[in-house]
């Protein structure tokens, strides 16, 4: 099964609730039409209104027929994806730093990103940096059993940027090609645990030049805008890079991509479509807009 297919079939749920509001009279989809749709789709306020509006503006100036808003819809999706995707910076040792709430899907989506680097012919080390959960560190130790890769871990308690450091300078020493760091889940308005994660950033600078090259937010798409909240006060705090967007199957939230790119410009770089080490998928714009909005075939 391809990337599209997988997609579609992750964002049924999603594509079928904006179908079913989007089926337009005899003058095509309006406006306002548009804009309740894609807020019962997560897509947010500010992205809603801007669509509606650009839509009441395209019927004016003629540039469709009616019948062809959801062409037009996706077409808007895609160019909105696209314009904040960015190219990432490599490191040597890359090195990535998996952030979020609780309960997301982090340890989860640190296993998976270091399986994809492990399939893409990588050296890599997972690192628990969650050192609150004692589930967590065997959670990741297990993931590392599974996927084949090492986990850097220490006692539970120890210090979060004490595990960094150690893992960092051993993957320098071993020349690896890239480091995935599971960081402990915490609130985003938990400012004492933010600042502990701005110090794990910190500790990541010291050790390799440029670290963290990546900081990806591990983001639960059934939680829809809420979504957005959380990746604006991780981005005060911590130079987001990008968003995994989790357990993205079976959800009718998926819009939430779409406000996340357009209100805050940080692209989304994975999507999680299912619980197998395989089911984290590349992230590509045109590919996402196809498989949110286009009928199934």
């Amino acid at each position: 099964m391809d990337v599209l297919e997988r997609l579609r079939r992750s964002l049924a749920a999603t594509r079928a609730a904006l179908g079913e509001r989007l089926r337009g009279q005899g003058d095509g989809v309006a406006p306002e039409q548009l804009e309740e749709a894609l807020l019962a789709a997560d897509v947010g306020v500010e992205a809603a209104e801007a669509l509606a509006r650009d839509l009441a503006k395209a019927r004016r100036r003629g540039e469709l027929e009616p019948g062809g808003e959801v062409a037009w819809l996706g077409e808007q999706v895609r160019a909105t994806l696209a314009a904040a995707e960015r190219e990432v910076v490599r490191g040597r040792p890359h090195v990535v730093l998996v952030v979020g709430v609780n309960g997301t899907g982090k340890t989860t989506t640190s296993a998976k990103l270091a399986a994809a680097a492990r399939r893409a012919g990588r050296s890599v080390v997972l690192v628990a940096a969650d050192t609150f959960r004692a589930a967590a560190i065997e959670q990741l130790q297990r993931w590392g059993e599974r996927i084949d890769v090492p986990v850097v871990a220490q006692r539970p308690g120890a210090d979060p940027g004490a595990v960094v450091f150690d893992a960092l300078q051993a993957a320098v020493a071993r020349d690896l090609d890239e480091v995935v760091i599971d960081t402990a889940g915490r609130l985003h308005t938990k400012h004492n645990l933010m600042a502990e994660l701005e110090k794990v950033a910190r500790v990541s600078a010291r050790s390799v030049a440029g670290a963290p090259h990546e900081v990806l937010l591990v983001l639960d798409a059934t939680t829809g805008a809420n979504g957005v909240a959380q990746a604006r006060e991780y981005g005060s705090r911590v130079p987001l890079t990008g968003v995994v967007l989790a357990k993205l199957d079976g959800t009718a939230r998926g819009g939430v991509v779409l406000a996340i790119a357009r209100e805050l410009g940080v692209p989304v770089r994975w999507v999680g479509v299912g619980e197998s080490p395989e089911d984290l998928l590349p992230f590509d714009a045109a590919t996402f807009a196809s498989a949110l909005v286009a009928e199934p075939s």
